[in-house]
């Protein structure tokens, strides 16, 4: 039995799998809100000693003997024989401060607490990557055929959500290596007069503003701000609804069913700084073999992602447009990608540690 991890700042996702070599659905998943708890050690604690859910082997027995007790069965029976948890934050020695929750993990201290032989830190981007070259057609909706080349390259992938993470995955020779980076809390850097309006007002709020500020939950809504308080045209319907829920989830909405210019102008300019990050990290990494946009808030938006608005600034890079062009772009619409890394990690793990 594997135990994975995704360790995000909204909420912490955990699963057990019974995987050994190919991708295998989970046993057991479930998702906790991070900022409910003190650390990621408590939710291990709820979750690792929690009854487990019956398996064939388990209701044949309940049927045979007639007897409820069999029904479940703890946790704490289960030889756990590696772990891994991707956390939305720099890992340093199997160790990370995390970027938007104040946790400290360290994988060693998981180790010996829980009693687990191998437990294995990931930066999010670079469980996310793994995950990625798990995922099954179906599982992707294609912004972008391109032409890529014969020979192999390199993959890159931005995700935005709580925050912006990045990552970039190199072919070896046989198989893609993936490298994580923070590019996502690089400078932002504005394409237009709008967006420099936009730097301006932001600037009255943050040292450093950077493309986190803006690709996120709470960039949308800093977006819709600057808007507001500029263009001077939001609805009071909407502006109740934004105060009594969810700023992001109000505007991408209304957004999305154009039911308020600010909130479209919002996305507008959030799908056009997207596709220009995007675009950034590409030449960058020089991803010929294609871009994977991955995160929480992609498949949200996937109309709008598909309106050639994110494209358009994918590809405006001068010179490089045509080599832009050529460059496939996807978006991931498994919201575990990030946990189907990490199973895939700590299934290895434990694999290489039974030879």
């Amino acid at each position: 039995m594997i135990l994975a991890g995704d360790i995000g700042g909204t909420k912490t996702n955990l699963a057990l799998y019974d995987w050994t070599i190919e991708r295998t659905e989970p046993i057991r998943l479930e998702s906790f809100p991070s900022a409910d708890y003190t650390s990621l050690e408590d939710i291990l604690q709820e979750f690792l000693h929690a009854p487990m859910p019956p398996t064939p082997a388990d209701e044949s027995a309940t049927i045979e003997s007639d007897t409820a007790d069999t029904d479940r069965r703890p946790t704490d029976t289960l030889q756990v024989s590696a772990a891994c948890f991707g956390i939305a934050g720099p890992v340093i020695d199997n160790r990370s401060q995390t970027t938007n929750l104040p946790w400290l993990i360290d994988g060693r201290h998981i180790a010996e607490q829980f009693t687990i032989p191998i437990v294995r830190l990931l930066n999010d981007l670079e469980a996310t990557a793994y995950g990625v070259l798990l995922l099954r057609p179906d599982e992707i909706e294609v912004l972008n055929p391109g032409v890529p080349p014969t020979q192999r390259q390199a993959l890159a992938l931005i995700a935005a959500g709580t925050g912006l993470g990045e990552a970039i995955l190199f072919w070896d020779g046989s198989s893609y290596r993936p490298m994580p980076s923070e590019g996502g809390h690089a400078d932002f850097a504005p394409n237009n007069d709008n967006e420099i309006e936009l730097l301006r007002y932001l600037r009255g709020q943050y040292l450093h503003v950077s493309y986190e500020r803006l690709l996120s939950g709470p960039g949308l809504h800093a977006i819709y701000e600057y808007l507001r308080d500029t263009k001077k045209n939001e609805p009071t319907w909407l502006a109740e609804k934004i105060k009594a829920g969810h700023p992001p989830a109000e505007i991408a909405e209304a957004g999305l069913k154009g039911q308020a210019e600010i909130a479209k102008q919002a996305l507008d300019l959030f799908a056009s700084i997207y596709g220009a990050e995007a675009g950034n990290l590409a030449l960058k990494a020089l991803s010929l073999d294609g871009v994977y946009v991955a995160g929480g808030i992609a498949p949200k938006l996937i109309k709008k992602l598909q309106d050639g608005t994110f494209m358009k600034a994918f590809t405006n890079k001068g010179r490089y447009k045509r080599l832009m062009s050529n460059m496939p772009v996807k978006v991931v619409m498994n919201q575990h990608t990030a946990l189907l890394g990490a199973a895939s990690v700590a299934a290895a793990l434990s694999h290489a540690s039974a030879r």
